[in-house]
């Protein structure tokens, strides 16, 4: 069954401040805030696209602090949304900041249909996120998905890699936190670095360099194996396309396919593991079919890199394979 979100952006509704990377109208192309009209008649457009089809649906709110912004206002959005719960959407989906959760916060959105809440955890390093302005600590986070999962909500959180002043050793041992925290599902953005932010004065005056992508992506496949052997899916690594986006972005390590990237890296990894101690020669290496051009593709260069290392290998797609599975065979 294929999974769809209807996403609504209420970009930088709810937060109190503005984090050093964040510019919420360029990253989420939304100009401005919905209201509950809107947001009726957007569920009711989608809801009548979906008819028919197999297509597990929610309704997203994101972009900004959902618990955070004004109570009237929340409400106004959740009445507009809750309707359509049950129907077409099998719920509300919020995404927020972990300082702004709480019991009888939690207990609301229940009774409105809401079924998963996500946490902008970010990093779990309470340095950088001191350095970023977030405004939050890392036992925010740990505190608020507590609660969350006791509340009975599926339990999303979401981390970003080479903030200002974090490294790869930083940021894995966030993603490490992270999965104690027991969530459902995680989201991985590298940092990019977008016009109108305070990151941007800070790559400007040299004092903060982004990820190069190789490096954003090297980084991503080890995240991506490692919550995968947590058994916490990865729902998104990157950020969505959008025109302001490429419009608005300065630096950092941006790729419409970044996930595709990861997965590839991760493939090419497995490969060579699979690969050592062998031989040197020719092989035969089997992935499935919707992994074909993960491994091939977009400059993934896996047929030069074995071959440097002395591994000569075909790749074809073997239906009996899916995911990042991958068989070698000696020719």
């Amino acid at each position: 069954m294929r999974h769809a979100n209807l996403a609504i952006f209420v970009p930088h509704a709810g937060c109190p401040r503005q984090c050093s990377f964040c510019n919420q109208k360029s990253i989420s192309g939304a100009r401005e805030a919905p209201t509950g009209k809107s947001v009726a008649a957007l569920c009711a457009e989608s809801a009548r696209a979906l008819a028919g089809t197999d297509t597990d649906a929610e309704i997203a709110f994101f972009g900004g602090s959902f618990t955070a912004i004004g109570r009237d206002y929340m409400l106004e959005l959740l009445e507009a949304a809750a309707p359509f719960v049950g129907g077409a959407f099998r719920g509300i989906r919020i995404s927020t900041r972990p300082d702004a959760v709480d019991g009888e916060t939690l207990g609301l959105l229940r009774r409105y249909g809401v079924t998963a809440v996500e946490l902008g955890a970010q990093s779990m390093d309470d340095g950088v996120l001191d350095q970023n302005l977030r405004g939050h600590t890392a036992a925010d986070v740990e505190r608020a998905a507590g609660l969350v999962r006791e509340a009975g909500f599926e339990l999303g959180l979401q981390m970003m890699t080479g903030l200002y002043g974090s490294d790869e050793a930083r940021d894995f041992m966030t993603a490490e936190r992270l999965a104690a925290c027991a969530p459902d599902t995680v989201r991985v953005y590298p940092t990019v670095v977008m016009e109108g932010t305070g990151l941007a004065a800070l790559w400007r005056a040299g004092a903060y360099r982004p990820q190069t992508l190789e490096e954003a992506v090297s980084l991503g496949a080890r995240l991506l194996e490692f919550f995968e052997g947590k058994g916490v899916r990865v729902i998104r690594m990157g950020l969505h396309a959008q025109d302001s986006l490429e419009r608005e972005r300065l630096a950092g390590p941006y790729h419409p396919a970044f996930r595709e990237l990861c997965e590839g890296e991760a493939m090419r990894r497995r490969a060579e593991a699979l690969l050592a101690g062998r031989p040197e020669g020719e092989y035969l290496l089997r992935v499935g079919p919707r992994s074909l051009s993960k491994i091939t593709g977009h400059g993934a260069r896996t047929v030069e890199k074995l071959g440097k290392l002395g591994y000569h290998v075909k790749i074809e797609p073997d239906g009996r394979l899916s995911g990042l599975a991958i068989e070698i065979k000696e020719v």
